[in-house]
């Protein structure tokens, strides 16, 4: 299937007085790579901007040109528009992408780039101001009658204000940074007890990733799927939706999978999306690629959730089953061509999973290392944006996502099947991935049977605890941890086969794969029941709530560690009294290294 003719690149440079001949990539990872791919296949020349950290990078190699940031972490790169602008004088561009995350829905950025007299490849200012906050969003879907959950008028200024606005809609309510996005800047509480804590955990991450830490409170809905449209607006008034997607797995609330089209909905719910998604771009004078994101109750009842000012990590999907480079219209768009009267219709069905550098067997905690064996799938239907390979360091600066696996079939079940493969296929090692737990999802019956029966808190409440299980090390009467154990080659009369060995026992090459079990890693219970609480992860600590002296019981919250721009709650794993706190707030830590320790 394809898409419409695309326009030629005389055409693209002579739609605008502003031409796009050359793009300042405002990001980095996959979704700059993918930038660059499109550059490429449009005839732009393309910039890569990267830290030294990603100095080895896929994406700055395959650039047309190169320029290396200096400091360290988003908030001195990656997030510093006179940073940004200031490169893309000096590069010598005459446009600027952004790509998702970062400083993509920023309005501050977009108008700088303006003012600086380059292209920005995105909406204006002034509709991001309107739907890049969640509540600018939600005011716009009420003006334009899109159906919207009880809520704060606007931002919430303090704790006191968040329970006195949580008392009168009822719990449990939804704590959402106003510019937060990508599952940051998230928070539930179920009742007045839980809504302090949410709310500054809330704010918190946000303000690390995106820079400003408002928060609005809604009313949750209870175990909703999440489905989303992909639009493509241009400046010449037409706004098209390209296809639905569905996003529900999700973990932290922040997406594990996601698929398109959204399977299960019926004719009217698909209007009621598309005429939602168009009224409120046009309401805005959007312009460029945005997403509509929207749950669906268990009664069917849709109700919209924020717009993305931006393209989104999961566009994949929307242009396997469409035949659109929605990137490759990003640029266009943003020279002043016009989006054709429609696109063809979705064709078949496709999955995309994240690969990302996390430990779902320890409550998906960020881990950093080194790629030590890297390889692909590929075949019918397998598509592959990554930005890594063999020796790739993965560091605690970024977000933990490496790569993603878009698989195609003709129809969900066939895409499922190739997806099976293309996970088996799949080679990662040298630190623990999401790429075992997707493996599962494929076979389970809930996520993967003719009728899905999931919802946003499916994955983590009612399939984690089970599969994690699994996978963790049985008790025993041992006081020594398993060992590490390690798939090793072998030929036994010419027959080849897999097994799984001690790794003290393996040759001094072997290494650990991505089938690898019973790892035992510090910083987990079994370290706590020792009378110690020690960091799972190389991060920072923005937060302790014990003191010496305190009384804690099982599952009490002791610290919280970020790493990778996400945070992690550190908690008791039996009753205690604290003895001494190693660390406080602002304190930077490795894996394993000792943050409380308990009476004995």
């Amino acid at each position: 299937m394809t898409a419409a003719p695309a326009a030629s690149q005389p055409d693209l440079i002579a739609a605008d007085p502003r031409p796009v001949r050359r793009v300042l990539i405002a990001n980095r990872g996959e979704i700059a790579l993918r930038i660059v791919r499109a550059c490429r296949d449009l005839g732009i020349a393309s910039v890569a901007a990267y830290t030294a950290a990603d100095a080895d990078a896929l994406f700055v190699s395959l650039a047309d040109d190169a320029y290396r940031l200096d400091g360290s972490g988003a908030a001195e790169t990656y997030l510093s528009i006179p940073t940004m602008v200031e490169l893309a004088h000096r590069a010598g561009a005459d446009a600027v992408h952004p790509g998702y995350g970062y400083l993509a829905e920023s309005g501050e950025f977009a108008t700088a780039v303006a003012e600086a007299g380059l292209t920005w490849v995105g909406p204006t200012a002034s509709a991001i101001d309107a739907l890049g906050d969640k509540a600018g969003a939600r005011a716009v879907a009420q003006a334009v009658g899109a159906p919207v959950p009880q809520g704060s008028a606007g931002p919430v200024e303090s704790i006191p204000e968040a329970l006195d606005v949580a008392e009168e809609i009822g719990y449990p309510v939804a704590i959402k940074a106003v510019h937060g996005g990508g599952g940051r800047g998230f928070r539930t509480a179920a009742d007045a007890q839980a809504l302090p804590a949410a709310f500054e955990a809330a704010s918190r991450e946000a303000k690390a990733a995106f820079g400003r830490g408002d928060c609005l409170i809604e009313q949750q809905i209870i175990r909703p799927r999440h489905v989303e449209t992909q639009c493509l607006a241009d400046a010449h008034g037409r706004v098209l939706v390209v296809s639905t997607r569905d996003c529900t797995m999700q973990r932290r609330n922040q997406k594990v999978l996601e698929e398109a089209p959204a399977p299960g909905l019926t004719d009217e719910q698909e209007h009621l999306l598309e005429d939602a998604s168009v009224n409120i771009l046009r309401h805005v004078g959007y312009v460029g690629a945005a997403t509509c994101e929207f749950l669906v109750g268990a009664d069917g009842r849709i109700t919209f959730m924020e717009a993305n000012a931006r393209i989104q990590v999961e566009h994949t999907i929307t242009e396997e089953v469409a035949g659109v480079d929605l990137v490759a219209w990003q640029l266009r768009i943003a020279a002043g061509a016009a989006l054709p009267e429609s696109f063809p219709a979705p064709r078949g069905h496709a999955f995309q999973f994240r690969i990302n550098a996390e430990d779902p067997t320890h409550g998906f905690v960020p881990v950093c290392g080194t790629i030590t064996r890297y390889r692909e799938p590929s075949g019918p239907g397998v598509r592959m944006d990554s930005g890594i390979a063999t020796g790739t360091v993965v560091g605690t600066d970024f977000d933990p996502m490496l790569a993603k696996l878009i698989v195609w079939g003709p129809d969900r079940e066939s895409a499922l099947a190739r997806s099976r493969r293309a996970i088996d296929e799949f080679a990662l090692e040298g630190l623990p991935t999401l790429l075992p737990l997707h493996r599962s999802l494929t076979d389970s019956a809930e996520f993967a049977g003719p009728e899905l029966r999931v919802s946003t808190r499916w994955l983590e409440e009612d399939f984690m605890p089970a599969w994690s299980a699994e996978r963790l090390p049985q008790p025993s009467g041992d006081s020594e941890a398993p060992a590490e154990q390690v798939d090793v080659v072998v030929e036994v009369d010419g027959h080849r086969l897999v097994v799984g060995v001690p790794a003290s026992l393996a040759a001094p090459s072997a290494r650990p794969s991505s089938r690898s079990r019973r790892v035992t890693r510090r910083g987990t219970k079994a370290a706590a029941a020792s009378g110690t609480l020690t960091a799972p992860m190389q991060g920072t600590i923005v937060a302790v709530d014990v003191s010496p002296g305190d009384q804690v019981t099982a599952g009490d919250r002791l610290a919280v560690i970020e790493a990778m721009k996400m945070e992690q709650p550190l908690t008791a794993a039996h009753d205690a009294v604290v003895r001494s706190v190693v660390v406080g707030p602002g304190a930077g830590v490795r894996s394993g290294d000792v943050l409380v320790e308990f009476e004995a």
